[in-house]
């Protein structure tokens, strides 16, 4: 198996219909799998959204959500890496595949004493080169400057250069190194789990991947205004800690398009990474009977609702590619609409390598989406600290902490910026009957 994991990453991309975005690696993969127009993650944040993934259930809201995790050490159900690795697999880890790169805490995110996954993998790497550490790399921009104060990182950067002059291009060498050696390598099974840091803030990749955008016009910013009433809006903190040159993407549209250009080169820049890997795997022929899964960690606001990050509950943070090619699929180049979340990635795996189904997961197998891309999803879950959200196939809704509600019909094209709830009680009690059934309050603690 190959899992490729790639940070902030939107669900546009040329082959999800998004046309002025350059990605033809991955356009590639979803040409020879299945992708998944509506996937949404369970968390709009990075260490929450990969604790869904890597353990099969929900759990806390914040980034150190595994590190939590880590210190129960009775009655926590294997992750997903380890449940492989005690079938056989070796178990390889390289990047950002839980919330630190490499996986490790202390202080400088390299110590050994401290796994976010233990007894997860046989080898977790990061290499980082001039950028020193993990915690270096996590936000480094070219030639291993490293982020010491973020007002002094600049938001956005392009720089001459190879793709090695940003960590991604070393994370991708040393996964090609790894991915050589596990497929030499006939007699065990591997799963191997790459984690991209870009589009990750600050957006920087090298000038070519800029060029790519040089003369291309990206569409206007839909629904910009900030929502009125109660919602989970929020001022950007993430963003604005950033040097920005005093301006204002919600009020300066030039800023607001250099922006979403240097976002959209940083996505060229990790296709360009994810096609390196697939032509390594086709070059060992390991590609014959390898499962392929490019999975996006969360979606990110470029101005949507006046918000330009992740951290809400709205549809732009919630939502993010998906793509799954396994040997001798019958419907490569589908697309499903259907409604998945990131819980379901576990229980698939184990349906598409032969696994028994692990009894503590809480998501649902996608392989009869794989079979018939037009069959029905369910219902997604996702949460931040102080509130839930359920998207179903028409509408979504958010309770938050206090009892308050939000209602959007998505059958309407107003979507997320019209409240709804209080002309649709039976919808409302409909939807809020599946949040109590999740029990999420138990898993966020």
């Amino acid at each position: 198996m190959l899992l490729i994991c790639v940070d902030d990453l939107r669900p546009e991309l040329n082959s999800f219909g998004v046309p002025h975005i350059s990605s033809p690696h991955i356009d590639a993969l979803a040409a020879s799998g299945v992708s998944f127009r509506r996937h949404y993650v369970n968390a709009p944040s990075c260490g929450p959204s990969r604790y869904t993934l890597l353990t099969g259930r929900y759990g806390p809201a914040g980034n150190n959500a595994l590190f939590q995790r880590a210190k129960d050490t009775t009655g926590v159900p294997p992750s997903m890496p380890e449940w492989f690795r005690r079938r056989g697999y070796v178990t390889v880890s390289i990047g950002k595949v839980s919330h630190h790169p490499g996986g490790r805490g202390g202080p400088d995110w390299n110590d050994d004493a401290q796994p976010e996954l233990p007894g997860a993998w046989d080898r977790h790497l990061m290499p980082v080169g001039e950028w020193q550490h993990p915690r270096g790399a996590m936000h480094g921009l070219a030639h291993g400057e490293i982020r010491e104060d973020a007002a002094a990182m600049d938001v956005y950067q392009s720089v001459p250069g190879d793709d090695d002059i940003y960590p991604d291009g070393r994370i991708t060498a040393e996964a090609l190194r790894q991915l050589s050696t596990l497929s030499a390598d006939g007699d065990r099974p591997f799963f191997l789990a790459v984690g991209l840091l870009k589009p990750h803030l600050p957006f920087g990749a090298p000038a070519a991947y800029l060029d790519h955008y040089a003369d291309v016009t990206f569409p206007p910013i839909p629904h910009p205004a900030k929502p009125t009433g109660k919602t989970t809006w929020h001022g950007s903190g993430e963003f604005r800690r950033y040097h920005n040159w005093g301006k204002d993407p919600n009020k300066d549209p030039v800023f607001a398009e250099a922006v979403r250009r240097h976002y959209a080169a940083c996505v060229s820049y990790a296709d360009a990474q994810v096609g390196k890997l697939l032509a390594e795997l086709k070059r060992s022929g390991a590609d014959a009977n390898t499962i392929v899964v490019l999975w996006g960690d969360h979606g990110w606001h470029l101005g949507e609702h006046a918000i330009w990050g992740k951290h809400s509950l709205f549809e732009e943070s919630l939502r993010s590619p998906l793509i799954v090619r396994y040997p001798g699929m019958e419907q490569a180049g589908a697309t499903s609409r259907a409604v998945v979340e990131t819980l379901d990635i576990f229980p698939t795996l184990c349906e598409l390598t032969g696994s028994e189904a692990p009894p503590f997961a809480q998501g649902t197998s996608l392989r009869y989406l794989l079979e018939d891309s037009t069959a029905t999803g369910h219902p997604a879950i996702a949460y931040t600290a102080s509130a839930t959200t359920v998207r179903t196939d028409t509408h979504r809704l958010i309770l938050h902490d206090d009892g308050f509600v939000e209602l959007y019909d998505h059958t309407s094209p107003a979507g997320e910026t019209v409240n709804v709830a209080d002309d649709h009680p039976a919808t409302v009690e409909s939807l809020l009957s599946i949040l109590r059934a999740a029990d999420l309050a138990t898993a966020k603690r």
